[in-house]
């Protein structure tokens, strides 16, 4: 009972997202190929990316979990305490990237932003030109490593754009729910832009999913 309490302690004070705890997670197929998001994103990326990248993170965190268990099993609260931080940053890359898979497309002319979050967009950041160059100004700006995010309270339905550092998974880092999120991470661009992250900023909301966005916005909002 101690050491459960410790655990649920050390992973409230470091925001851990615990998915699915005793059962592994899995690498996400895309609904694309990786070539289908060419120019903006060059299938060397999007192969990099997702078959490297994001099953490190979850290949990661499923032998992290074991190890929890292993240590729980073993009253072992020191390496539990450890094993915190690599829950959290492998645990958030999957999070983050199962995300990101959806929020973009192949086919974004097929795609249409809703009244709804266009209304709230502009209702909030003025226009969505302004919307755009606010968010992207966040996301060239991350220093190091990050995301920026379009997020929307849950509680007041606002939306608010945030930068999270290295993995911290949005909802579990700040409580907002996240509509839209850009990596940048130099493994999401560089290959392609080089160090012109602006670059690759501005060419990403070509290929935004604006259905599934518009919809994540539909879930939090119609929530009493």
């Amino acid at each position: 009972m101690i050491l459960n309490n410790i655990v649920k302690n050390c992973f409230q004070k470091t925001n851990v997202y615990l998915i699915s705890v005793r059962n592994k997670v899995t690498l996400p197929s895309l609904r694309y190929k990786y070539e289908d998001l060419e120019p903006v994103i060059s299938r060397d990326i999007m192969q990099l990316h997702h078959s490297k990248h994001h099953a490190a993170y979850v290949n990661n965190y499923n032998a992290t979990e074991e190890k929890l268990q292993q240590a729980l099993s073993q009253g072992d609260a020191n390496s539990v305490l450890e094993l915190g931080s690599a829950l959290k940053f492998n645990g958030g890359g999957h999070i983050n990237h199962s995300l990101f898979w959806e929020m973009l497309t192949p086919n974004s002319s097929n795609t249409k932003i809703s009244d709804k979050l266009n209304g709230a967009i502009e209702n909030t950041f003025g226009s969505f030109n302004s919307f755009k160059s606010q968010l992207s100004a966040i996301a060239v700006g991350i220093q190091g490593s990050g995301w920026a995010w379009l997020g929307c309270n849950p509680t007041t339905k606002h939306l608010l754009l945030i930068p999270c550092a290295n993995q911290d998974p949005l909802k579990e880092t700040t409580g907002l729910i996240p509509l839209f999120g850009i990596d940048v991470w130099e493994h999401a661009y560089y290959l392609q832009y080089k160090n012109a992250r602006a670059d690759y900023v501005n060419a990403i909301f070509e290929i935004i999913n604006w259905n599934y966005v518009s919809q994540r916005f539909e879930n939090v909002t119609s929530r009493n």
